[in-house]
């Protein structure tokens, strides 16, 4: 009995305790408000002033210096879902009766016009989001949606599941999100794109197999639009499996098979890494090259690899037996004659005034005998 006793006197003092803890925290006031924003799209659609004037009425009701007592956190999570960009919102205060907002925005994935002319956002679940003043999001735009509602049927319900599909594709890949301008969508709710290099129409099918029709499209590009040019089919289509149909302009059809075409690619791309490998060695020759060109050219050089001055032009050059016995090149070579090569002077004309430099006089022959001169 005195072991129940006690443990019934320590669970009361505990009960105490928390009770006390839990008035004294109701009569703490609030210390102020901190709003963190989550979005994976790097692009604010809301800003925190939006988020406080929900959270005060624009004002009337203050956070800061509050009852604790007095918040609601439940309903005040709940006016900030009521926003369309809000996607969900967590709130609570931390030791310091700090007020912590966490918010959770939605990010649109694709921008829609109306057969109307309306236009919306919608994100990843779907949801219509209006234009922002603020941001102009860079989106894959599609045209034609045929319903105005903001609750849409079964079919206009897929075909936004499609959009989404669609959208997020062309997002992920940097070419296609370059290449595609905007995406038509016809009475019969299949798409056809329009590109922005080249003058042809994309038949695309609706949204089912989609990466594979960009695949086989993309094959298409490399190896017919590569060689033929941008401009010459006015429309291919891709909606049907395992081949793409080009019509040039004058109502030619040509088809290409896509298991022959991922062959040619495959090749390709081994010929190109063959490339690649073939240059990367011609690239180590020619380091190579210059680190022996580096060499030759430093001013520190052994005797065996100085290399000898060029020939003056004056210096006349002879023909010499002992050099080509010598040398391991089979063919003439040649030595420098330290003689200079006289040079023929032309006749000078009778009466012509000799120039400054004298001429060696001619040597006379010497007589047997001489006679004497007369006195």
């Amino acid at each position: 009995m005195l072991f129940v006793g006690l443990w019934c006197i320590i669970g009361g003092g505990v009960v105490v305790l928390l009770v006390a803890a839990i008035r004294n925290r109701k009569d703490q006031t609030c210390a102020g408000y901190e709003i963190s924003m989550a979005g994976t799209g790097g692009q604010w659609f809301m800003n925190k002033k939006e988020v406080v004037d929900i959270l005060t009425g624009n004002g009337s009701v203050p956070l800061k210096g509050r009852s604790l007592k007095r918040f609601d956190l439940r309903s005040m999570e709940d006016r900030l879902q009521k926003n369309v960009w809000i996607r969900d919102a967590e709130l609570f205060f931390d030791n310091n009766q700090v007020l912590q907002v966490k918010i959770e925005e939605r990010e649109p994935i694709a921008r829609i016009f109306t057969a109307m002319g309306n236009s919306f956002y919608i994100d990843s679940s779907c949801e219509r989001l209006p234009l922002s003043d603020k941001v102009s999001a860079k989106l894959p735009v599609f045209t034609g949606f045929p319903s105005e509602k903001v609750k849409v049927g079964k079919a206009d319900s897929l075909l936004l599941h499609h959009i989404k599909q669609v959208s997020l594709f062309i997002q992920r890949d940097s070419f296609w999100m370059a290449q595609i301008a905007q995406t038509d969508i016809m009475p019969d709710r299949k798409f056809e794109m329009i590109p922005m290099v080249g003058n042809h129409v994309i038949e695309f099918g609706d949204g089912t197999d989609f990466d594979k029709k960009f695949g086989r499209l993309l094959q298409f590009y490399r190896l017919v639009l590569s060689k033929t040019g941008m401009d010459v089919y006015e429309r291919l289509n891709v909606q049907y499996d395992r081949q793409v149909i080009g019509v040039k302009k004058g109502s030619y059809v040509a088809k290409i098979d896509s298991v022959q075409a991922a062959r040619s690619v495959q090749n390709l791309i081994a010929s190109a890494q063959k490339a690649m490998s073939d240059s990367a060695n011609r690239q180590q020759d020619v380091r190579s090259q210059e680190m022996l060109s580096s060499v030759n050219n430093s001013p520190a050089k052994s005797p065996a690899t100085t290399e000898k001055p060029p020939i003056p032009v004056s210096t006349a050059l002879k023909r010499t037996n002992n050099s080509r016995k010598n040398s391991p090149v089979k063919g003439p070579s040649y030595e420098t004659s330290t003689k200079p090569v006289k040079k023929a002077s032309a006749p000078k004309p009778s009466g012509a005034k000799p120039s400054g430099t004298k001429p060696v006089p001619a040597k006379k022959p010497t007589p047997k005998a001489v006679m004497p001169k007369k006195t």
